[in-house]
Formats: C-alpha cells, sequence, structure tokens
C-alpha cells in the first residue's frame, strides 16, 4: 500500500513538473503570437517575419494550420494541432498517477478488511475463554455456541477474499 502510494505520489509530482513545461512553452508562444498581432496590426513585415522565425515547432504548426484554414478560429493557439511539449506527458503521468492511487487505496482496504478478521478472531478466542470460566452449563454452552458461529461466520468470510500469488 505504501509503496503505490509513494508511486502515485512521484507520478503526480512528475505530473506537475511536466505540466509546468507546457505552460511555461504556452506562456512563450503566447507572448510571441502577440507580437506578431502588434506586428500584423502595425503593418511591419519585416518584425512579422522575425517573429514567426521564432516560433516554437508546436506553434508552426499551429500558425500554419490557422492560416490555412483562413484564421477562423480565434487564434492558431486555439487550434486541436498546438499541443506545447508537456502536455501529452503530464496528461499520462496523471492518468498513472490516479491508477496507483486507486490500487493504494485498494489495498488499504484489504489490509483493513483483514484486520477486522484479527479482530473477530479474537472475540471467538475471548468467547472462548470466558465459557472455560462459566460455572453453570448453559452459559458455557451459550457462549461456546456464539463463538462458534462467529467463528464460523469469519471463516467463511476469510476464505472469500481474493488471495494474490
Amino acid at each position: 500500500m505504501s509503496i503505490a502510494f509513494s508511486n502515485a505520489s512521484s507520478a503526480r509530482a512528475q505530473s506537475n513538473n511536466a505540466e509546468g513545461t507546457a505552460r511555461d512553452a504556452r506562456l512563450y508562444d503566447m507572448s510571441m503570437y502577440t507580437q506578431w498581432v502588434l506586428a500584423e496590426e502595425e503593418g511591419n513585415e519585416k518584425l512579422r517575419k522575425f517573429v514567426e522565425e521564432r516560433f516554437t515547432p508546436e506553434m508552426s504548426v499551429a500558425f500554419e494550420q490557422w492560416e490555412a484554414e483562413g484564421r477562423e478560429q480565434r487564434g492558431p493557439l486555439s487550434m486541436d494541432s498546438y499541443v506545447p511539449p508537456g502536455t501529452e506527458e503530464a496528461s499520462e503521468l496523471s492518468a498513472e498517477a490516479a491508477e496507483h492511487y486507486q490500487r493504494a487505496l485498494d489495498y488499504n482496504q484489504k489490509g483493513d478488511d483483514y484486520s477486522l478478521l484479527t479482530v473477530i478472531f479474537a472475540l471467538v478466542l475471548f468467547l472462548t475463554a470466558i465459557s472455560q470460566r462459566m460455572i453453570y452449563s448453559v452459559a458455557r454452552l451459550g457462549l461456546l455456541a456464539v463463538a462458534t458461529v462467529v467463528a464460523v461466520g469469519t471463516i467463511v468470510v476469510l476464505v472469500t477474499f481474493p488471495v494474490l500469488i
């Protein structure tokens, strides 16, 4: 369980790092696009070309598609083809973290289930020991009957638990 929680935490940290990389790339591309828009508005062809040459590869692909489609979208950053570096990695790592976390929760529940069975078996032992102290045989048999029913029920539950090999 603790290993699964540790793996989930590690994957989550890596995912956050990849998301940071994607966010930084997005900010860079956004600032370059802003400069391109300003140069376009001013009619400064030289500056516009200069900025276009400095687009990231991801931005260049989206920009070319945006222009080919007649600039109908709000901008190249809103195109589906624009995927900054780190985006896909962050998504994969986030899914991996969620998987590890769920596995850790499952292990935790199994541990809780087995702990509860241990407590119930201790109750059976307690009832059996108390029955040995009883003076009246009816009380002794009653406690042994209760202990037996609880023991059989607990063994049935224990047998139904999955066994991992």
